[in-house]
């Protein structure tokens, strides 16, 4: 297998759905990030070997957005491209699929992108409207479409909301605020703990920004009339406050809750793109790797308990390279929810959760939260869900790189049951 290189990434602001980049769709989004990202590395669009993208509310007018995005961003029309969709992962699987393409020897560059607008959810016609409409126009004469138009079913005038649907498992039935729910009682996750990780999250974003790591990784827009330009991540507060999020109810058990819009991530419009080859292809073309992708892995569990993915995705990689928390310089944890990432870390550190879902295997402890998300996480950043994985990917390397290179793990959960790890390694 060969070292599979990450050359560079970009990504657009993340930006709360409906506002900034809310006219935007998202091929536009992608557009931006792949466009940009190519002027960055400097590379010929033409030694481009093929383009990944992940992406979870797939467009009906942009069908397998991956080759819409790459011929818009005027890539040579001879260059393939596909989407995957793994949920919450799609941008990790973006990038394991890139990760595979190299290491094997089917390609030497590859561009891995992760894109979503979430501001561009459909709202859908009710079932039996729809059933309605089909049938109206199948009516042959005028008597007969009179008479069906008498039937019009008024009470399925409501829409569907695309997105609450698509945050709702089929299976479980739960929605994922109602997951994290779950996991606060299971772990006993009082409201307080919740609060203070989301204040650290919007700490750590404001003073990410402040201090200008986050300048290099963001590329501005020009979605809003006028074309004034977006430029920055919106979702992070610097005004807030424990007592600020402490006053906003529960949103998913107004009763008993403790999960609210305050220690949730946000739902966000964002893309973000990263160029992946070969460590032959980077020599030969001069090119600088910010970092490598080591290994990376996924894991299935109970769809009610989502949120607790990466301890099974990461436990997979611990075990095949023979590792743990010490052997890594920073993490990135994607904050779904506040209480699903602090049930992450007590679920690390119990010998009773592992003895029952991970037998043969060691709690390897809870990760030193000093060394997780030291830039924020999705509370203040947002999740825009196809775009998260390839974006937390590039913020560990890039904060990998600041701080003299070394080890480091990006992990998240994923709707329906699943959660992926990526492990890489930053260039000194």
């Amino acid at each position: 297998m060969r070292d599979v290189c990450v050359i560079d990434g970009v990504r657009t602001p993340f930006t709360k759905a409906g506002t900034a980049q809310g006219t935007a769709r998202a091929v536009d989004l992608g557009r931006y990030a792949v466009t940009e990202l190519m002027v960055r590395t400097g590379v010929d669009p033409e030694a481009v070997d093929e383009l990944v993208a992940g992406n979870v509310i797939q467009p009906v007018d942009a069908v397998n957005i991956a080759r819409v995005i790459a011929l818009r961003a005027h890539l040579p029309e001879r260059i393939p491209a596909y989407t995957v969709h793994r949920n919450c992962a799609s941008g990790i699987q973006a990038l394991a699929e890139a990760h595979l393409l190299i290491a094997s020897g089917r390609a030497e560059c590859v561009i891995a992108l992760g894109v979503e607008s979430m501001s561009d959810a459909p709202l859908l016609v009710q079932r039996e409207l729809r059933a309605w409409i089909y049938t109206l126009q199948r009516q042959k004469t005028a008597a007969a479409k009179a008479a069906h138009l008498m039937k019009f079913p008024w009470a399925r005038l409501n829409p569907e909301v695309g997105v609450m649907l698509g945050l709702t498992d089929p299976v479980s039935t739960l929605n994922m605020g109602q997951t994290a729910e779950k996991l606060a009682r299971e772990f006993a996750i009082s409201r307080t703990e919740q609060d203070e990780l989301a204040l650290t999250s919007h700490r750590r974003t404001a003073e990410a920004w402040e201090a200008g790591r986050f300048a290099d990784e963001v590329v501005a827009t020009f979605p809003a009339p006028g074309f004034a330009a977006v430029t920055a991540d919106n979702g992070f507060r610097t005004d807030t406050s424990l007592e600020k999020l402490g006053s906003l109810k529960p949103v998913f058990d107004r009763d008993n809750g403790t999960v609210t819009a305050g220690n949730s991530s946000q739902i966000t419009d964002g893309a973000c793109a990263v160029l992946v080859t070969s460590r032959e292809f980077a020599e030969s073309h001069g090119l600088a790797c910010i970092g490598t992708i080591r290994d990376f892995a996924f894991g299935g569990l109970d769809p009610s308990r989502m949120g607790l993915g990466p301890v099974f995705s990461t436990q997979k990689i611990f075990d095949r390279n023979g590792i743990g928390w010490s052997d890594l310089e920073l993490v990135e944890l994607n904050e779904a929810f506040a209480a699903q990432a602090i049930a992450c870390t007590r679920a690390f550190d119990s010998k009773t959760f592992y003895d029952k879902e991970l037998p043969g295997a060691s709690p390897p402890g809870p990760p030193d939260w000093d060394r997780v998300n030291v830039n924020g996480g999705a509370v203040a950043l947002g999740h825009p869900v196809g775009a998260t994985g390839t974006r937390i990917v590039l913020t560990l390397l890039n904060e990998l790189g600041r701080r003299g290179g070394g080890h480091g793990l990006a992990t998240l959960c994923v709707g329906g049951g699943q959660g992926a790890s990526v492990l890489v390694e930053a260039e000194a």
